[in-house]
Order: C-alpha cells, then structure tokens, then sequence
C-alpha cells in the first residue's frame, strides 16, 4: 500500500528493537524511504535492514563498526544524534531508557516531527523538550498505545473541558498470584501475559512502574495537573485509554494490541491510510478495577516523584534503570526494586531542572542507587 506521492523519508533509532521491527514493517506497508537507522549490537539483524532499506547514514555499538563497514563499505557510519538530524520527515524514537534521550533531543532541536516512543525522555525531560521543540517547530507525537490512544481522542477537544485522563493497565504477570513476591525471579517476571518487549520494560511492566513512568510521561504530553491522570487495571487490554470530561462524556479508544497501529498513526498524522490489519475480535467481557499499590507500590512512587516534579522524575528513572539491571542479573531480589525508588526518592539534589542538572542528577542517582545495594560502582 505504497503513497500516491513522494514517499516520506524516515529514520528509526532503536531498529532492531520491538517498536523498531514494526516501524520498519510500517513503512514496508506504506512504501516509505528508511533513510537512517540507528541500533545496539544486534549485528544480523542490523545487516538484514541495511541490505533491504539501504539507509544513508547508520549508528551502531561501536564494535559492530568493523563488520558494517566490511559488509557495505560505501555505508556512512556515524553517531545516534548524526542520524537523528538525518534529513526526514519523521524519526522514530525507539531507544529503550535514559540512553534514547540524546537521539530524541537533537531530531527535537532539528525541527523534526519525533514519533515517540522513548517514554523516558519525556518522563525526565519533557519541560526541556518542549522548550526545545517550541525554538525548532518540531512535533511530538506519542507511540506509546495508551498515550497515542489519549492523543487521538483529545484531537479537536479543548484541554479545558477535559476533567481526567484514565491510562489502563493489564497488570502483568503478578497481577493476583503468586501471593508471596520474594521469590519472584527474572524468568517469572519477563513472562508478560500479552505482549513479548525487552528486558528492561518486560520488568518495569511487572512491578507497574512501567505504568508510574506513563504516568508521568501523560502529565509532560499534556500538561495536565498530575491528579487529573489515573490508573485502572484492564486485564483485557482492549481499551487502551478514557477521557473522561468535565461534563460527564466519557471518550474511549479502543482495539488491539498491534504496537503497528499507534507507529502509524504516529508517522501518517493527521492521515488515516489503511492497513492490512483486520479480524480483531472484542473480548466477552471487560474488566476495570483500581491497582494494588500496596502489592505493587512502585505506580504509588513514581505519583510521588510527579508531585515533586524538577529533578525527581529524572532520580527516580535511574535508580529503577539500575534496580532492574541488578534484579536482572540476580543480584537484589524483586521486592528490592521498588525499596529503591524510595530510597532514591530521599536524595533529590536542589535546583531547577536543565539539561546540566539533569545529566548530573542521573549519574549521582545511579551511584548512589548501587551504593544502597552495595553494588560495585
């Protein structure tokens, strides 16, 4: 289903992720140009999209440099944010973590219109982008299925009759058992329900911080006051998110979850071209009941770290960025995860937010994160 017109010209960081392979599935859809890609270490199935999308500029771990360039020696190798400002008209933001910022905000300062789906940028630094975007007439549009599914039914709607923006959450892999979750392990944990994502957000998912850092991505995507954005537990996952307004209507949007649907979106805006996506069946029933923030007190910490604002959201991001490092290599248990977000909590440094104090907050918080769990610095 290529465009009539000139195919637009896109560029995916984070390629060979989850959210990077449908983007490029998307674009094989539409007949888009994939004209920079940026990657880990993931070296097959880097070489596999550079020989089919031929791109003009690619980024990648610096020891899958020598094996590009003897597979595609006329390919120009570069860093993440040379390939952000790659000219495009869209670039997809898919880097998981704090580590997707740096490609998020130089596609900002360019002017371009960032599909995001690097919630973490937003989280730590969305007044900073914003300000950003503002300077360069860049866009920022939201990949995220919840967040996508919020923006799209606040189109044409006045912020000023919105009276609370409800994300959904299917609750995980522990959502009622076991009762006991000291002997969680990572293979317990990384065994989501309904969706296959990589390690870091397969974690977060299960301790519903995941659900706390869209939280606090919702209250930077449209600054709305904190207590306006709620949480209800939707096991079935068919409805991704409800807008509920100040005189009583409520919006719902609802679907699968195809991730292809909200990178579409994201990358046709405001055009809604077909796909070849079809035959999803609406569940029998519907669930919605509150979370447990008693059994899973990280979404209750990541409100706290919203209502403090500055620089706690960015403290808070780290030290779960190192928790659910060492949880993963085994070297704290599950409920240590969110005893560190609390701990971390404790420690916000003074001062308003920049990208100066930003960088410094991150790299004390991990520090001082791994000093809790008497982890090697």
């Amino acid at each position: 289903m290529p465009e009539a017109s000139s195919p637009k010209r896109v560029v995916v960081l984070g390629s060979t992720g989850s959210i990077g392979t449908q983007t490029l599935e998307v674009c094989r859809w539409r007949g888009y140009r994939v004209v920079g890609l940026a990657a880990g270490r993931k070296l097959e199935a880097l070489l596999a999209q550079i020989e089919e999308f031929q791109p003009e500029v690619v980024a990648a771990d610096e020891a899958l440099h020598a094996d590009l360039r003897q597979h595609f020696p006329k390919l120009r190798v570069a860093c993440v944010e040379e390939v952000a400002v790659q000219p495009a008209d869209v670039v997809v933001a898919a880097i998981p973590g704090l580590a997707g910022l740096s490609g998020v905000r130089a596609a900002v300062q360019a002017g371009r219109r960032v599909a995001l789906a690097n919630k973490e940028s937003m989280v730590a630094a969305g007044p900073l982008l914003w300000a950003e975007a503002q300077r360069s007439g860049a866009e920022i549009l939201p990949v995220d299925s919840e967040h996508s599914a919020l923006f799209q039914s606040l189109v044409g709607e006045p912020m000023t009759g919105v009276a609370e923006l409800i994300l959904t959450a299917s609750g995980g892999p522990f959502l009622r058992e076991p009762a006991d979750l000291r002997h969680v392990t990572p293979q317990m944990a990384l065994q989501h329900p309904r969706w296959k994502m990589g390690p870091k957000v397969s974690i977060d998912s299960s301790t519903l911080f995941n659900k706390g850092l869209e939280v606090l991505e919702a209250l930077q995507l449209f600054r709305l006051a904190l207590e306006k954005i709620k949480v209800l537990i939707h096991p079935q996952s068919y409805v991704h998110s409800l807008v509920r307004f100040q005189d009583g209507n409520l919006k719902a949007q609802l679907g699968p979850t195809d991730m292809r649907l909200p990178i579409q979106y994201a990358l046709a805006y405001p055009e809604r071209p077909p796909t070849p996506l079809r035959d999803f069946p609406i569940p029998d029933r519907l669930e919605f009941y509150p979370p447990d923030t008693e059994r899973f007190p990280a979404l209750a910490i990541a409100y706290e770290a919203g209502r403090r604002g500055g620089l706690a959201p960015v403290v808070l991001n780290a030290a779960d960025e190192v928790a659910v490092e060492a949880f993963l290599k085994g070297q704290i248990t599950y409920p240590d995860i969110p005893r560190v977000l609390e701990a971390a909590l404790e420690k916000v440094p003074e001062g308003a937010l920049s990208w100066e104090s930003l960088e410094l907050a991150d790299l004390e918080a991990r520090s001082r994160s791994k000093e809790f769990l008497k982890l090697k610095v």
